[in-house]
């Protein structure tokens, strides 16, 4: 009924000539979602001279800023890179996205959200929209036009810079990265040892590639799968003493694909993959 309600009141102030932005500033709630409920309510003649006047007074220099939070949520600007912020920035190129209305984040790992969470509070004042899927799989939002933009030149940024970065934020760069997109395969009755990165820009696995052989781990590039593939026992242990998987991740044993039909932390499947080369 809430919701109802809500929209019905976005659509009574848009009848009533507000603006986007002001109905956003009235009902203290982001313009993405106002602008949801009002998108196909036809703008009132009084709206459309509005509108024109204030893209008259922007083309003068007169008009609001744009990219500006109406809801008065800051972000700080950061100019060096520490780990922290490596892996926070490296999470939203992997299982992330940034929209021009916010940024967004998917996982089904409670251990992966908290983290992306708590190094965003660092940078962020705003509390993220929590959406939880049937599938298990949680997304958080923060909706802010200014840190959309200001992350999505971040993550392009470290794209460029983190070959050249000390290897302990390399290493958070890669732990994303296998966190976010990594399996690991193994199924000792096949012979099935290896680790496995999933990502469907082949210059982002080779970069990964590139990482890797940093810490002493030689992997390839499977382009045709979008794959890069961690194989032989030396460079599975390099991974696990250099890189390894979070804390608290678990595969996804109710998949029907699953192999453990268990929800076993990845961090222990890997133990258990090197334990194998002993017997």
């Amino acid at each position: 009924m809430q919701s109802v309600n809500f929209k019905k009141w976005c659509q009574e102030l848009r009848t009533k000539s507000y603006t986007l932005g002001e109905i956003s500033l009235i009902t203290k709630r982001p313009k993405t979602t106002v602008y949801f409920h009002i998108k196909n309510v036809p703008p009132t003649r009084k709206l459309l001279r509005k509108l024109k006047d204030i893209k008259t007074d922007s083309i003068k220099g007169k008009g609001p800023l744009k990219g500006k939070s109406l809801l008065g949520y800051k972000y700080k600007e950061f100019n060096q890179w520490t780990p922290s912020l490596v892996n926070l920035v490296a999470h939203t190129l992997f299982d992330g996205a940034i929209r021009r209305e916010g940024v967004l984040y998917y996982n089904r790992s409670q251990a992966l959200i908290d983290n992306f969470k708590n190094i965003m509070s660092l940078i962020y004042d705003g509390k993220p929209k929590i959406y939880n899927s049937k599938n298990g799989v949680t997304r958080i939002a923060y909706h802010n036009v200014e840190l959309s933009v200001f992350l999505k030149n971040k993550s392009e940024q470290l794209i460029i810079d983190i070959l050249k970065l000390p290897v302990n934020f390399q290493r958070e760069f890669l732990r994303a990265f296998f966190d976010d997109e990594g399996s690991v395969d193994f199924r000792p009755y096949d012979k099935k040892r290896r680790i496995k990165g999933y990502q469907h820009n082949t210059n982002v696995l080779n970069l990964i590639s590139k990482l890797l052989k940093n810490f002493g781990v030689d992997s390839c590039v499977y382009g045709r799968f979008n794959e890069v593939i961690i194989t032989k026992k030396e460079n599975i242990k390099q991974f696990a003493k250099e890189i390894n998987f979070s804390k608290g991740l678990k595969i996804n044993g109710q998949r029907s694909n699953s192999v453990w039909k268990r929800s076993f932390e990845k961090r222990s499947i890997l133990s258990n993959l090197l334990d194998s080369y002993q017997s």
